[in-house]
């Protein structure tokens, strides 16, 4: 799929790119980490809590280089994209520290450059190591990755593709406006852009639709529907697919013919520099997912999840070069595949919630046909909001978490005021992994009962203090792991 995303042209202002960022870290050494994941997933949480923990020194055991006492030091410095914004570290921590409040989510693309100051495990590698690497954490949304396969998609493509999907049973009763409204809708009609405003609005409105958290729906390309920012208005942004479009050339002056156009400006303006100026500078990657939200809405839900997955790795650019290659083009040769938010669950159903992914993981691996780079996953909480005990119910002993549900969570009728500390039961995840992924008989009516599995938010944790007053770093879960996979061997 990724090498059918660019241009000739495209593939050299790439390797010119690639080549200029080489020869600077010949004397700097750096890597490209990307973070991404699906709105909601933990990005802003996930990079806050790995700089927090790396420049206040903190509780990282499987991270071996910390473990060791390799890490002398790690401390943020200016990113080297000044057309970037700067992921704004500073107020996410003031937040999460200060106010116990979850910061902002990602709305667009952002950098930070982490640099770690260390001692090589290996003699030789002091030699000829400067013992500095600089990580350039690049901190974008999942929802605009999923654009990259519009690339190698006609107008009439993506058409198919989305009414197909609009009459999925976990999708049918929300696209049924737009859909009503597309049936009555002639393509080879007169352009007008009030027909054309009608129709992207009620599609952009289905999307939104199946954003929403009892759905939980993860393939909802186009990404900027969702997340205009300064695109709102623009007629790259007011197009949708069309009913009944084939492939032959619509006729000029048509809705048809304006859709398309406004289609393909939405490749080129939009997406297409988005894979070039950022997804080929890539060395390492993560992939962040809520499934705790998508084993709330069901089956269905879990079902999108891993055809999100399948598209989000399809377009990547796995592999491991030569020297020579590596001077002109970057891969990815590590990518990781994150379940967040494990701290909703007794540690006993982590295992399971990591074979769930694991799961859906191979099964996307296997459906992009994604080969050359590792792959791994991980159940983990970047910040952990909760601490583990038992409850007495009658005989039976319960493992329960407890935390500080926000405000406006509610269990069994009871709605929680923010401030109240509480230990819940959240259940346990289902042995059989298969019926999680079965969307045979799965009830997708929208008035269909609550899930017999729901978790609960949890405000942020209350930060131990020592002795002297000194704050620790934020608690998590296996983000030490995370770190190990992610750039451990950099550190070696």
């Amino acid at each position: 799929m990724a090498s059918s995303l660019t241009t000739f042209t495209d593939e050299a202002r790439i390797a010119l790119d690639t080549l200029s960022g080489r020869a600077t870290g010949l004397f700097s050494p750096s890597l490209r980490l990307g973070v991404t994941g699906l709105s909601r997933a933990g990005k802003t949480v996930f990079i806050s809590a790995l700089v927090h923990n790396l420049i206040h020194g903190g509780r990282l055991p499987l991270f071996e280089a910390q473990k060791s006492g390799r890490i002398a030091r790690a401390f943020l410095e200016q990113q080297p994209d000044d057309a970037v914004p700067r992921f704004q570290y500073e107020d996410h921590i003031a937040a999460l520290v200060n106010d116990r409040a979850w910061p902002d989510s990602t709305r667009a693309i952002s950098e930070l450059r982490l640099t770690i100051e260390y001692e090589s495990a290996s003699g030789w590698s002091r030699m000829f190591s400067s013992g500095k690497l600089s990580v350039d954490i690049v901190d974008y949304p999942g929802e605009w990755l999923l654009d990259l396969p519009l690339l190698g998609k006609s107008f009439a493509d993506f058409s198919h593709e989305a009414f197909e999907m609009a009459v999925l049973p976990v999708r049918e009763y929300l696209s049924q406006t737009w859909r009503a409204l597309s049936a009555e809708t002639d393509p080879n009609a007169d352009a007008d852009e009030m027909t054309a405003r009608r129709l992207a609005e009620s599609f952009a409105a289905y999307l939104k639709a199946c954003k929403l958290d009892e759905r939980a729906l993860s393939t909802l390309p186009p990404g900027r529907f969702l997340m205009p920012g300064d695109l709102e208005g623009s007629p790259a942004l007011t197009f949708a697919p069309l009913a009944g479009v084939g492939d032959r050339r619509p006729r000029p002056g048509s809705l048809h013919a304006m859709m398309d156009r406004r289609y393909e400006a939405y490749k080129t303006h939009v997406v297409k520099p988005f894979f070039r100026e950022h997804i080929t500078r890539l060395d390492r990657q993560i992939v962040l997912i809520d499934a705790m939200q998508a084993l709330n809405a069901g089956p269905g839900a879990m079902a999108d999840l891993e055809r999100a997955v399948t598209e989000i790795l399809s377009c990547f650019r796995p592999g491991r070069g030569s020297f020579l290659t590596d001077l002109f083009s970057r891969r990815i040769d590590r990518i990781l595949v994150a379940a967040t938010k494990a701290d909703h669950l007794h540690h006993e159903s982590h295992d399971r919630l990591q074979a769930i992914v694991r799961r859906l993981a191979d099964r996307a691996v296997a459906r992009a046909n994604f080969t050359g780079a590792d792959v791994d996953v991980v159940a983990m909480a970047a910040v952990r909001a909760t601490r583990e005990g038992t409850v007495k119910q009658g005989r039976e002993t319960l493992p329960v978490i407890i935390g500080t549900p926000i405000a406006g969570e509610k269990i069994n009728g009871e709605t929680f005021d923010g401030k109240t500390e509480t230990a819940i039961f959240p259940g346990d995840l289902p042995e059989n992994i298969d019926a999680v992924f079965d969307v045979s008989g799965a009830d997708h009516r929208q008035d269909s009962a609550d899930p017999a599995i729901r978790f609960v938010r949890f405000r942020p944790p209350k930060l131990e203090r020592t002795a002297e007053g000194v704050t620790l770093s934020l608690p998590h879960i296996r983000l030490d792991r995370a770190l190990q996979f992610l750039i451990g061997d950099h550190l070696a």
